[in-house]
């Protein structure tokens, strides 16, 4: 059997979309989709919003690529509002989440070899985290499935049980130069970090002077009903990764700091060919325009802890399927008692709802955060269904 033109590394399924409105994902074949996977949590405002669509299309038509070796009026103004908007100091732009935590990463351990401590380079990070699939990502994340064919892994990660603060505190050492945390673990299942934990990392990153990096790639962007989840925690990072939702569907990630954590990064330490690109910018200050206000994240956690409620009274129907609810905003997860990938392909193939499967038993839900009472009530009337006809023979 010959190769595929697409490198065969992702098992693709029979949803082939060709047209997004709204909420709705339409395919090739004519049939419509409800969209409660929005990209992985890329797609924040829809398929079809003025606003952004806008945007690019003007930007496009203006200047789409120079290179960072001349100044970005666009890049500026971006950096600036994500300053003002977040505990940041000072934005890298990247093309991506791996590319953001690889930045974010980088500052980590400079910040410690910029003051001659060359010693400290290892990050705490922690298990069943996500952090993306370049070298470093991978290194960084504990699971076995993402190392195997690519040994060997690069050296300075250290990993300890997600949400155990005494385990962190346990694997501080002389090496140690932050800590590397999802505040939700997105991939691992909608895993949500304890105030404790959450404050008390912080606690330990000013008592031995390291670096607190947030992963908020998922999280990010008004995911959870804040612009960035660690403002719920009531602390700051030093460095945070952010990408997916922040240009909205156009490919954009970010690194964020503060100066002090950025100390390290001088001329000549990093760069990107595209990063920070006009026509990303110009997505990303179209998203910021949409979502960066009390009122929209306001209606996020409204419409979340609705979704929430809703399920919570819905899963005691069928006890036999579902567990529990979790996650933040319109970052939820529903802790299922079958195969997670056999109830979402169920919903996709037979009701036309499209979710996203996640570890722990976990099945997603990642909706655009423009939907509506009307989608809201489809979810319902599509998942409903798909508990009432999911085969007893597909639950293993």
């Amino acid at each position: 059997m010959s190769i595929t033109p697409l490198m065969p590394v992702y098992p693709r399924c029979d949803v082939r979309p060709v047209r997004g409105e709204h909420c709705h994902l339409i395919s090739e074949d004519g049939t419509r989709y409800l969209d409660f996977a929005a990209g992985i949590a890329v797609n924040l405002l829809g398929h079809s919003h003025q606003g952004l669509i806008g945007a690019i299309q003007q930007q496009a038509a203006t200047l789409m690529h120079v290179s960072n070796l001349y100044g970005s009026p666009q890049g500026e103004r971006l950096a600036q509002r994500l300053v003002d908007h977040t505990f940041a100091d000072t934005v890298f732009f990247t093309n991506s989440g791996a590319e953001a935590v690889e930045a974010a990463i980088k500052t980590a351990r400079a910040y410690h070899q910029y003051q001659g401590s060359e010693e400290r380079f290892e990050l705490i990070t922690f298990n069943n985290a996500f952090h993306g699939r370049t070298m470093a990502t991978i290194s960084a994340s504990s699971q076995e499935k993402m190392h195997k064919g690519f040994a060997p892994l690069l050296p300075g990660f250290r990993y300890v049980e997600f949400d155990d603060l005494e385990g962190a505190k346990a694997a501080i050492g002389p090496h140690t130069a932050g800590f590397l945390v999802e505040p939700i673990q997105g991939e691992g299942g909608i895993r949500v970090a304890s105030q404790e934990f959450m404050s008390g990392l912080r606690e330990l990153a000013d008592e031995h002077d390291l670096m607190l990096v947030l992963d908020e790639v998922q999280t990010g962007v008004a995911r959870t009903g804040t612009l960035y989840a660690y403002e719920q925690y009531g602390i700051t990072p030093d460095i945070l990764a952010t990408a997916k939702g922040i240009g909205g569907g156009f490919p954009l990630g970010a690194c964020l700091a503060t100066e002090k954590a950025a100390r390290g990064m001088t001329f000549g330490t990093h760069g990107s060919t595209y990063g920070g690109n006009p026509l990303a910018m110009a997505a990303g200050n179209a998203v910021l325009d949409a979502v960066a206000n009390d009122e929209f994240l306001g209606e996020v956690l409204a419409k979340g802890e609705r979704i929430r409620t809703r399920l919570e009274q819905f899963i005691g129907n069928y006890p036999e399927l579902f567990e529990g609810v979790r996650g933040k905003g319109l970052m939820l997860g529903i802790k299922l008692k079958v195969e997670p990938r056999a109830l979402m392909q169920h919903l996709r193939d037979r009701h036309q709802l499209l979710t996203a499967a996640a570890g722990d038993g976990t099945l997603r839900l990642l909706p655009p955060l423009v939907i509506g009472d009307a989608e809201i009530d489809e979810f319902f009337d599509k998942l409903s269904a798909g508990a009432a006809d999911f085969p007893a023979q597909d639950a293993g």
